[in-house]
């Protein structure tokens, strides 16, 4: 069966995701909205959902919890969606990059219309897009020492306990509703890189993209090719987004790999190409999708019904931070 429908498979939860993200963003500005102006019913819930756009609270979180510190009360839901997502990474590669994340969503929207429009994306050579790639392990690196190495677990408790980090989540609203001229100009440069490369944030300088690649390194599945099928074409290696040489690779193992399917989807000729378990077991198209959908929300799940996912923070206490 071919792995053509994955695309539009994939494309279709992409977007799923993204629309579900925003009507998040949506409830939460009203949420904050209505405490900053006095008019929010008592029985209104916060979104605790909205935690997952706080990975650096995720980190923290889970650094506390890993030192024995437990599961915080503050911000929990952003513990426990890193967990997952990092999960997700170890079972299924980079999966949450391609089939999930809302800015990789963006950006491979941007680059397809630079395609049409230009007929081509731009390649940057291998000796300047090497050193632009390792700038996101050295950011991860600045995170991971500043949180899980420098960082005591007394002084851990203490900042997630703080009232700077009860506001992590306002503070991020009030980021891009008060949003700076140089942010601002930062932003629209990468968006506007991203009609011409693929993906430029998420290949040069996301963070949780390099820690998840880390990750996704001792994952089972992985594209795998099979040696007598291939006719060495090349169209898998120029459909990818991460210009992984996959025509010359028996298995992909590349911590850039995002699991994105398109080198399988366009394999050409007698299907030389499949996304494998230990490299013997064929894992199709549907079977990969549903997995990758019922892993990211069943952490959730694990989340809501251990107790560790709402929040402990009360309107009253949101009103106390807002009014200061």
């Amino acid at each position: 069966m071919s792995a053509r429908y994955v695309q539009p498979l994939r494309i279709l939860i992409q977007w799923c995701f993204l629309s579900f993200m925003l009507w998040l963003g949506i409830r939460f500005y009203l949420f904050i909205d209505a405490i900053r102006s006095g008019t929010l019913p008592a029985s209104t819930l916060r979104p605790d959902g909205i935690e997952g756009f706080l990975p650096i609270s995720g980190l923290l979180g889970t650094a506390a919890w890993l030192r024995g510190g437990g599961i915080n009360p503050v911000h929990p839901a952003a513990v426990v969606i890193f967990i997952t997502i990092v999960l997700l990474a170890l079972l299924m590669r980079r999966s949450f990059c391609s089939w999930i994340c809302p800015v990789a969503a963006v950006s491979e929207c941007s680059w397809k219309i630079g395609f049409k429009l230009m007929h081509r994306n731009t390649l940057l050579p291998k000796w300047f897009d090497v050193p632009l790639r390792c700038l996101k392990y050295l950011l991860l690196g600045f995170f991971l020492y500043s949180v899980a190495i420098a960082m005591s677990p007394s002084a851990l408790q203490a900042f997630i306990h703080s009232d700077y980090h009860k506001l992590a989540d306002v503070r991020l609203l009030d980021f891009f509703r008060q949003i700076s001229p140089t942010a601002l100009g930062v932003i629209l440069v990468v968006t506007a890189l991203g009609f011409f490369l693929k993906n430029p944030f998420c290949r040069y300088l996301c963070p949780y993209g390099a820690l998840l690649g880390l990750f996704s390194i001792l994952s089972p599945v992985r594209v795998t090719r099979d040696l007598d099928r291939c006719i060495s074409c090349g169209v898998c290696s120029q459909v990818c987004p991460s210009r992984i040489d996959v025509m010359h690779k028996q298995s992909v193992t590349s911590p850039e790999c995002i699991g994105c399917w398109r080198c399988v989807s366009h394999c050409r000729f007698n299907q030389a190409l499949s996304m494998r378990v230990a490299g013997r077991f064929v894992i199709p198209g549907f079977v990969f999708a549903l997995l990758v959908v019922l892993i990211f929300w069943g952490g959730g799940a694990i989340g809501k019904w251990s107790g560790h996912w709402h929040t402990a923070l009360g309107i009253g206490e949101y009103q106390r931070l807002l009014d200061r």
